[in-house]
């Protein structure tokens, strides 16, 4: 009788392979449902994650700086964007265009928001000379048009810094670029409403936040604890994006809670080498090319 059985599993399993290899797709199936982002973002190993790109090399959240971290192998290109007055994504940190740009000389005024400029008004700004006299033509890219070039042979880490979640969500489903991309923000309400707009999205939750309630926090209460790791599952987030005041207890109950854990900005190999100690599963660095020189290093010893 067992042995009846035994011949019968094995037919089975012929006809499932001769299937198999008659029809690609069967075979494709279980790998296309995988997408970009998440297979990336499970990597059994840390991912090296270029902040504003390569940003110690090129201006950042330019395009210079994000090939240059494409070109240094970073797994992910982080950026930030603003809305425009006529409510375009703009690449760029601050809130207002006066650090990175000439902005202060061309409006002739000081703390100039992003907000209150339009994208044409705001198209021919020098983005570069303050990082460097030779780059007085780099400009500040759209994020449709840092997607166009990133995706191009990288993956972004998009960072949400001011606008709705519903144009960015947009501009995802237009570019075919859902869970091809990840999306961070240190507001929690925005990933909530975008995870309740595009639930197949990966989205990660940074942290920490000044203040709570109004109540400024305290540095104790800034480290990552399992009530934050909680708080960012039930957002929908599936990564915590937080700096190095984290705890070894912290970073296992993520993973045991099926989150990741990244940090950000990490540029000194020592502190990399704690980090990595404590299994974090990537690493945001002004300079990653130091980051995998950790890693090598790391693999290497005895």
């Amino acid at each position: 009788m067992h042995s009846s059985y035994r011949t019968v599993g094995r037919s089975i399993l012929a006809a499932l392979w001769i299937s198999a290899v008659a029809c690609p797709d069967i075979r494709m199936n279980a790998a296309e449902s995988i997408s970009p982002a998440e297979a990336l973002v499970t990597t059994h190993r840390p991912l090296v994650i270029a902040h504003r790109g390569f940003s110690l090399f090129a201006p950042e959240n330019t395009l210079p700086a994000f090939e240059s971290g494409i070109k240094a192998g970073a797994d992910l290109i982080e950026l930030d964007y603003h809305h425009t007055s006529d409510g375009v994504p703009l690449v760029i940190h601050d809130f207002d265009l006066d650090r990175t740009t000439d902005a202060q000389s061309r409006f002739h005024a000081k703390k100039i928001p992003v907000a209150s400029k339009t994208l044409q008004e705001v198209r021919d700004l020098d983005a570069g000379s303050w990082f460097s006299p030779g780059m007085t033509a780099v400009r500040l890219p759209t994020l449709k048009e840092a997607l166009s070039l990133i995706q191009n042979g990288g993956m972004t880490l998009i960072e949400r810094k001011s606008g709705d979640p519903e144009t960015c969500v947009k501009l995802l489903r237009e570019e075919k670029l859902v869970n091809h991309v990840v999306v961070q923000s240190f507001d929690w309400d925005y990933l909530t409403e975008f995870h309740q707009l595009e639930p197949r999205q990966l989205l990660g939750a940074l942290g920490p936040q000044g203040s709570r309630n109004g109540r400024k926090l305290s540095d104790e209460e800034k480290v990552l604890d399992r009530v934050r790791v909680d708080q960012v599952r039930a957002i929908g987030a599936r990564v915590v994006v937080w700096n190095r005041n984290v705890t070894s207890d912290a970073v296992d109950y993520a993973h045991d809670r099926g989150l990741k854990v990244w940090i950000y900005t990490i540029d000194d190999p020592e502190v990399a080498n704690q980090l990595l100690d404590q299994k974090v599963d990537g690493i945001i660095s002004n300079n990653p090319s130091i980051i995998w020189r950790t890693l090598a290093l790391r693999a290497g010893a005895p």
